[in-house]
């Protein structure tokens, strides 16, 4: 990986059954949602459909198990879902998933469709690397408030993302920053599949051979490397 993608140890002891897979792609050509891109993200909402049968988001055990995890270090986690039921929350009602960008389209379809945490970082705009860590609580995480930039701080012990430059997504996979969003500018990606036990491994290593398909064929001549499981 021309990239560097590490865990922390805090972390690790924290979540021993914790799994990532990391996509990382260079050569991308994003732009605006298109309508296969939007037919995608119906397509996930059905799929979850078929997946939840009547029970909510946040009853699947993949969703409790994050439910655990968000506690464990902390955070109320029905006040701050994961990202991935936040996603299908909003997949299963009557306003739909939103329509961001192609390639946010692209990962939030993943998410829904397998019930799976899913973020995308711009490479470009990200310093040193990224590691999961439990925050000291002093870090920066610049957010968006009031349609106004705002530097806010994690709690003490919260697991985040971050970079050399500060916090890059709060509550382990609850709110990114907008520094390292994925734009329509975006032409080097870092795409991460986050997964607890009991989900099985080979499930999200399917996921990461959807996406990376998926990627494949909307930025056609893309350099695509899929990292194994961690």
């Amino acid at each position: 990986m021309t990239f560097t993608l590490t865990v922390s140890d805090e972390v690790r002891s924290l979540a021993p059954g914790f799994t990532h897979v990391a996509i990382e792609a260079h050569g991308l050509v994003n732009g605006p949602s298109t309508q296969e891109s939007s037919a995608l993200l119906d397509d996930a909402a059905g799929r979850l459909a078929v997946r939840l049968d009547g029970r909510a988001p946040h009853e699947d055990p993949h969703m409790a198990a994050w439910r655990e995890m968000y506690t464990a270090f902390g955070s109320k986690p029905s006040r701050t879902r994961n990202s991935a039921e936040a996603l299908a929350k909003r997949a299963l009602s009557p306003s739909g998933l939103p329509r961001i960008n192609l390639l946010v389209d692209l990962y939030n379809a993943i998410s829904v469709a397998h019930l799976i945490p899913v973020g995308g970082e711009d490479v470009d705009h990200i310093q040193g690397g990224m590691r999961l860590v439990r925050a000291t609580g002093d870090e920066e995480f610049l957010t968006v408030a009031g349609g106004e930039e705002v530097v806010e701080h994690p709690d003490a012990g919260e697991v985040v993302w971050r970079d050399e430059t500060g916090v890059t997504c709060r509550r382990w996979n609850w709110r990114q920053g907008p520094r390292t969003r994925l734009t329509e500018e975006t032409s080097s990606g870092i795409f991460l599949l986050e997964s607890l036990a009991p989900m099985p491994v080979a499930e999200v290593e399917q996921a990461g051979a959807e996406l990376a398909d998926l990627l494949e064929k909307f930025s056609p001549g893309a350099r695509i490397t899929v990292h194994a499981p961690e």
